[in-house]
């Protein structure tokens, strides 16, 4: 059987994964039922796939908050849970609980893991290796949660820049907290 691999990804309305200038994480947005919402996603068994670049980003910004109680318990969760980081230059071992770094191309990285995992995979964040395998036909699932703003001045990574032509087949909508909307949809290439 195969697992089902997510991409999970935040995004702004105007595609931007983050954004500079005085917004805060979720630019502000967050609500107890995303909270509750993200902590129930990440409460069931799962293996976390990150790229390099994203690893790098959440294990600096986790050694920052070094007080876990200030940390979201969605992200106390999702950094204990299991993961594969794929990377051709990290080494291990990495400043990550239950981590391990997988070499070689994230397509023929993920492919095997699909193949080998007893339990679903999911991604969140590491927009450059979700955008290729995308391409490659691995993202089972596209979860996409639109926050209320747009950030045209300040935008940063924008998430599909480069990206395939897909379409979308709605699986799940939900409004979270009254503003901001989940998307989850299985992708097709285009064409």
């Amino acid at each position: 059987m195969t697992a089902t691999y997510t991409f999970d990804v935040f995004t702004s309305l105007d595609g931007f994964g983050a954004a500079g200038g005085d917004w805060t994480g979720y630019w502000g947005k967050q609500g107890p039922e995303l909270l509750a919402h993200r902590l129930a996603l990440y409460g069931t068994e799962q293996r976390m796939v990150f790229g390099a670049t994203t690893h790098r980003a959440f294990a600096q910004m986790l050694a920052s908050d070094a007080d876990e109680a200030l940390r979201d318990p969605w992200v106390t969760r999702m950094v204990n849970l299991p993961a594969t980081v794929v990377s051709n230059t990290l080494e291990e071992p990495l400043d990550w609980p239950d981590a391990t770094v997988a070499r070689g191309d994230a397509v023929d990285v993920v492919a095997r893991l699909k193949e080998e995992s007893d339990v679903p995979l999911r991604s969140h964040g590491s927009l450059s290796m979700n955008r290729a395998l995308m391409a490659a036909g691995l993202v089972d699932r596209l979860q996409v949660s639109v926050f209320p703003v747009i950030t045209g001045e300040t935008g940063l990574d924008p998430i599909f820049r480069g990206a395939a032509d897909f379409d979308l087949e709605l699986l799940e909508a939900r409004t979270l907290d009254g503003r901001v909307q989940e998307l989850v949809y299985r992708p097709v290439r285009h064409g």
